[in-house]
């Protein structure tokens, strides 16, 4: 009589479909929740045998995330994850959000849909900070939300290279703020319903200030926690 069938591992990738790109996926997901923490060694191999593949999209799918910014090599150690921005980095990074977000805020509100616009504001009402300070899990969510709100708007702006540039910087802020930051705030949310209401008025000098102050205020909550 044969032996059973082992029991499918869920981590395994399948063979129908791409393996780098899945395996970029997987691995960015990782490293998005914090699974693989920042500065960390990642072992190709040990990689391989988890996801049921061969090193070579591993590799492949780590060298594009080296090209993000998110993983880094390491002579004698191999790929790590990126270490924590520091204080330099987080300056530098909110240098170049506050000259492109307010920017691509005035353009979403000259240009994002009527349909995309009603999609922003339900997102923004779904952000709770009450239920967000409950648990780790749920301020999470209200970080992944708070990505979201920015993206949707960068999109909004109709202007790709926007979007791009903007996506690579959300993700060390995000990366950062789920590490570090756990503190959530009532005036956090009222910024948003501010940015969100120039929108709907389809001002866009309103909403390029709106998101301005956002942003300066944003990084006064968060430049406590970088280190030097």
């Amino acid at each position: 009589m044969s032996a059973p069938p082992a029991p499918e591992n869920p981590r395994q990738i399948k063979r129908a479909s791409g393996f780098v790109e899945d395996a970029y996926s997987r691995i960015r997901e990782d490293i998005m929740s914090l699974k693989i923490p920042p500065n960390t060694r990642i072992s190709v191999d040990s990689m391989a045998r988890e996801f049921g593949i061969s090193q070579t999209p591993i590799r492949e799918a780590l060298s594009m995330l080296e090209a993000n910014g998110l993983v880094t090599k390491q002579r004698f150690i191999g790929y790590c994850t990126a270490p924590t921005l520091n204080r330099k980095q987080f300056e530098e990074l909110f240098e170049i959000r506050l000259l492109m977000e307010p920017y691509a805020a005035r353009c979403a509100a000259e240009r994002m849909s009527d349909k995309a616009l009603i999609d922003l504001c339900g997102l923004a009402l779904e952000m709770n900070p009450d239920q967000a300070a409950q648990s780790r899990t749920l301020y999470d969510q209200f970080a992944d939300q708070d990505a979201e709100f920015h993206e949707q708007i960068a999109r909004g702006s109709n202007n790709n290279l926007i979007v791009e540039s903007l996506s690579r910087l959300h993700i060390h802020l995000h990366i950062f703020r789920l590490r570090f930051h756990r503190e959530v705030t009532n005036e956090a949310v009222a910024e948003h319903t501010l940015v969100t209401k120039a929108l709907q008025q389809r001002d866009p000098d309103q909403a390029e200030a709106a998101m301005r102050a956002h942003l300066e205020k944003s990084y006064q909550r968060l430049v406590k926690f970088t280190r030097e």
